[in-house]
């Protein structure tokens, strides 16, 4: 983990302000969707990317029914099906 040495302060509705700097260096823009973690004893915030649901990844994603599903776990999934393999 990098510290910055910038404190924040939370207001009464638990917001704090994300430095500019901070926002930039991330490609964290206004109104841009953040997820929030938890570590033992720490918070982390991360710029929510959309991920397929089976692999987690972000790259060459499509949505199917609803859901994300990367191109290579879309392959997959039509050769179990054409081959009979497909556990339901």
């Amino acid at each position: 983990m990098k510290a910055t040495g910038i404190v924040r302060k939370i207001d009464e509705l638990g917001r704090i302000v994300l430095p500019i700097e901070t926002r930039k260096i991330l490609g964290i823009n206004t109104k841009d969707p953040v997820e929030i973690y938890m570590d033992n004893d720490s918070i982390i915030l991360r710029k929510y990317e959309p991920a397929c649901m089976f692999c987690g990844s972000a790259d060459d994603t499509i949505r199917f029914n609803g859901k994300l599903i990367c191109r290579s776990c879309y392959e997959k999934m039509g050769e179990l099906i054409s081959s009979g393999k497909f556990e339901r």
